[in-house]
């Protein structure tokens, strides 16, 4: 299934993506609330019922005809207030890479357990135009990542048992301002400022039983599933990323193990993998000048619009401009 949040009336509405046409919950199934948050707070059961309902939905004739158009709405976030958001450090490539370009070896406490740090749960956004402010474009960067929902309530997750807790996963754009991250991580604290203020989701949040196809080999030693999912990024046209979601180093099943040590993870808490080797200009640049100090470093300006394409989970695109501020 793929579920996505768009506005009806000024308000958030849940729906459904069926034969490319989005259908309100509400059309589906008197059964469903209207939010995204609180169809997730159904959890596993819930799932089962969206799939009853949804197939028995479209055994209706002409149902086709009652649909929307994508062009017909404006999509949010397909899960605009999550209760918690966590972003990982999950792709060793990335991590080695972009310390190979500070001079710096790799960490080897990489390798004993997964890293990540909370996000701005309240800076959410889906496609479409993202306003920033001019500080936020003093080395402005993109990240290509995934990211997974949580749909029912575990403290202590094993990470044998934790591929039962996600409900779906999306693309995620972890906008960064990198200059404004370099000042305060000095501190050895962060990031924070560098990261609060844009991380876009969508087009739509697509349920695990979607990626069965896509499945591959668990790396060695690890626990939990890996998708064989190609993730690209384009910069006004230009590929500019190329990796996939079967090079994470750790698994989503042993970051939610990681995650929720000692506390409770919730339905609707999003976890995010981190970015793929290649996934953001902050490598891409670092590699450049390693190989050729005349290399011209790039970073996103206003104006620019940022395309990110993965398997299955389809194309989020977002136009960056800088937000006008009167004095």
């Amino acid at each position: 299934m793929k579920i996505v949040t768009y506005l009806e009336n000024g308000n958030q509405q849940l729906g459904f993506v069926v034969d490319q046409k989005v259908f309100p919950s509400h059309m589906i199934s008197n059964k469903f609330p209207n939010t995204a948050l609180e169809w997730i707070k159904l959890g596993p059961e819930g799932l089962k019922l969206t799939k009853k309902e949804l197939d028995h939905f479209i055994k209706i004739d002409g149902f086709q005809n009652e649909g929307l158009d994508f062009s017909e709405i404006t999509l949010n976030a397909p899960l605009p207030n999550p209760t918690s958001f966590r972003d990982a450090y999950a792709f060793r490539q990335h991590v080695e890479t972009s310390r190979l370009n500070r001079g710096l070896e790799m960490i080897p406490e990489f390798d004993q357990f997964p890293v990540f740090y909370f996000s701005n749960h309240q800076a959410i956004q889906g496609p479409g135009p993202i306003y920033c402010m001019p500080k936020h474009f003093e080395k402005m960067d993109f990240e290509l990542e995934v990211a997974i929902v949580i749909n029912k309530q575990g403290r202590n997750i094993k990470a044998i048992d934790a591929d039962n807790y996600i409900a779906g996963i999306m693309i995620l754009n972890d906008l960064s301002a990198r200059n404004l991250q370099l000042q305060e991580m000095k501190l050895n604290l962060g990031p924070a400022k560098g990261k609060d203020f844009a991380s876009m989701f969508g087009p739509y949040l697509v349920t695990m039983d979607e990626l069965e196809k896509y499945k591959s080999k668990t790396p060695i030693d690890h626990i939990g599933n890996a998708y064989n999912l190609t993730m690209k990024c384009w910069i006004n046209d230009e590929l500019v990323s190329n990796g996939n979601l079967d090079s994470m180093h750790w698994t989503f099943a042993e970051i939610i193990e990681r995650a929720s040590y000692g506390v409770n993870l919730f339905p609707g808490d999003i976890i995010g993998s981190g970015t793929v080797g290649t996934g953001c200009l902050l490598e891409i640049n670092g590699t450049g000048k390693r190989i050729n100090p005349n290399f011209q470093e790039r970073w996103i300006k206003p104006n620019d619009v940022i395309k990110m394409e993965v398997t299955e989970l389809g194309t989020l695109e977002n136009k960056i401009f800088l937000e006008e501020i009167t004095e």
